[in-house]
């Protein structure tokens, strides 16, 4: 349902304060405060020698000493005073090493520890690159570009290659290229159709297959730092023009038509597990959830590596389809087959880190729709979409998304316009609705608190609870919350009006049966709006 009457404006004016669209639009996505954005090390090209040894380790399968040499090259010469340029390897390594740090081969199906340790070094060395030279200095734009190939015949197709829209990469002279399949045809960037079905595989596999999710979830919140810091450095020291050029609007930019791109990237935000977003958002790999036989990983870890005798293991040998097995994940049926309760809310979205991730992308697509709305899309047209994924999740995901706690990762202002952008689309059509989405506490028990939702569903009317409290919150948190009997009187009207209503929704045989839970979650909001209304009180 679209919200009604005036929508949150693009002022997304917070509280009790002024600040406007650019204010919102300048503050940090990340930590850092705008004047105290991190300070990063001039780069230089690896030397020739340099490269050519690093290549040579990669392309052998020895990781680990390529990625031990490339760390020492990079922190060397570092100090806090006067720091001497950081040397590093051209972007398609980069390209290479953010393969390593995710493939199957490398984590959940490595025959050797050795190989472990070769993916959480890949992991190691990007996070020291995006600290020593940041994402601007350090490249990254073109490392982590998708290679415009994603391959059908992973999902049995022809093998086709399909246009992705993001480009290509940069391109490599044959003497530079790494010889191996990991670094072409086998890389992440070859592989995924693009940034955002990596984001919803990544998030399915948050929901249905915890191994590959806790390292996809080291290397997704590694890739939305890159994303945000890399906004923030150029939008506060680059200007308007270079935001454009940005990772994030190369991301955005990619794939789908202009028309379906919103929706799409919004898809990939809210992947939930079930088939169709599965089928939207599938594998990388092939068979990239399964996992080694027992007895196989027993055997091929046994192994040793013998230069000198041109045994290298397992490094040269192909990874055969019999030594591989379901994992137990695997075997389980789809959400929208599963009938039995969640005794942990956050599982709907797999869990809180997943939580977290999904809401810092929204972050940052609020701000880049702030910053660059004719290149992107204007605030309340990506609102629209955010209330079409947020408004049907079932209450414990929903209280998840909309409660203050996990909003932080938001700006204040950003915060309240959603929930009001959301709580708009609930109340009773009685309410008074402000022209804008201007918030202080009077417009907050004038508008929001003293009412019920539009219907008589429990479920409705949980939500706007649950909104109403967010709003609540929010306020006694940045401004303070003044009691008076008015503000007592609104919130008890709201909270009674809110039960009366969910209970007129009664069938032959008594009170809805939906009653029994989603009561429980208006009855414990309804205590909380009153808890902090209470502490207000002098």
């Amino acid at each position: 349902m679209q919200a009604k009457s005036l929508p949150p404006t693009s002022s997304l004016t917070i509280l009790s304060s002024s600040q406007s669209a650019k204010e919102l639009d300048a503050s940090p996505t990340t930590a850092y405060s705008a004047g105290h954005l991190p300070s990063y090390r001039a780069v230089k090209n690896l030397p020739y020698e340099l490269r050519e040894h690093c290549m040579i380790y990669l392309e052998e399968g020895l990781h680990c000493q390529a990625l031990n040499l490339l760390t020492s090259l990079l922190t060397s010469g570092f100090t806090s005073s006067s720091p001497l340029p950081a040397f590093l390897p051209p972007p398609h390594y980069l390209a290479l090493i953010a393969t390593l740090a995710v493939h199957p081969t490398l984590t959940t199906r490595a025959k050797t520890l050795d190989r472990v340790q070769a993916a959480n070094l890949a992991l190691r060395y990007l996070r020291l690159v995006l600290k020593h030279a940041g994402p601007v200095n350090g490249n990254l734009n073109d490392a982590f570009t998708f290679n415009s190939l994603s391959f059908s015949s992973r999902r049995g197709g022809s093998g086709r290659r399909r246009i992705t829209g993001e480009g290509a990469i940069p391109p490599v002279d044959d003497d530079e290229r790494i010889d191996t399949e990991l670094a072409n045809a086998g890389s992440l960037w070859a592989h995924a159709e693009g940034f955002w079905h990596v984001v919803g595989w990544c998030f399915n596999c948050s929901i249905l297959h915890k191994r590959r999710w806790e390292r996809w979830n080291a290397w997704l919140t590694y890739m939305i730092e890159v994303l945000e810091v890399d906004w923030d450095a150029r939008e506060h020291g680059e200007g308007h023009e270079s935001r454009e050029k940005s990772l994030i609007m190369k991301y955005i930019n990619s794939g789908a038509t202009t028309a379906g791109r919103q929706r799409h990237i919004l898809r990939a935000v809210f992947a939930d597990g079930r088939t169709k977003s599965v089928a939207e958002f599938g594998e990388i790999w092939k068979n990239e959830t399964k996992e080694l036989k027992k007895d196989v990983d027993v055997t091929k870890a046994e192994k040793k590596i013998d230069i000198e005798a041109d045994n290298y293991g397992d490094y040269m040998e192909d990874e055969d389809d019999e030594d591989l097995t379901d994992s137990p994940e695997d075997l389980s049926p789809p959400p929208e087959q599963m009938t039995e309760s969640i005794p942990n809310v956050a599982d709907d979205l797999g869990g809180m880190d997943s939580v977290n991730l999904r809401l810092r992308l929204l972050s940052l697509l609020s701000k880049v729709s702030a910053g660059l709305p004719d290149d992107f899309t204007d605030l309340n047209t990506l609102y629209d979409n955010f209330l079409e994924h947020i408004r049907s999740l079932p209450i414990p995901a929903f209280f998840l998304i909309i409660s203050p706690t996990t909003l932080r990762v938001f700006a204040p202002a950003a915060a309240s316009s959603l929930a009001q952008y959301i709580l708009r689309s609930l109340i009773a059509a009685s309410a008074p609705l402000p022209l804008n989405d201007n918030i202080s506490q009077d417009i907050l028990g004038r508008s929001y608190l003293p009412f019920p939702a539009n219907t008589t569903s429990i479920v409705d009317n949980t939500k706007v609870s649950l909104c109403v409290e967010t709003l609540l919150r929010l306020l006694d948190h940045h401004i303070g919350l003044a009691w008076t009997p008015g503000l007592q009187e609104a919130a008890e009207a709201g909270i009674k009006a809110r039960t009366a209503k969910a209970k007129k929704k009664q069938t032959k045989r008594g009170t809805d049966r939906d009653w029994g839970g989603d009561g429980t979650w208006l009855a414990a909001s309804a205590e909380r709006i009153r808890g902090v209304v209470g502490m207000a009180k002098p």
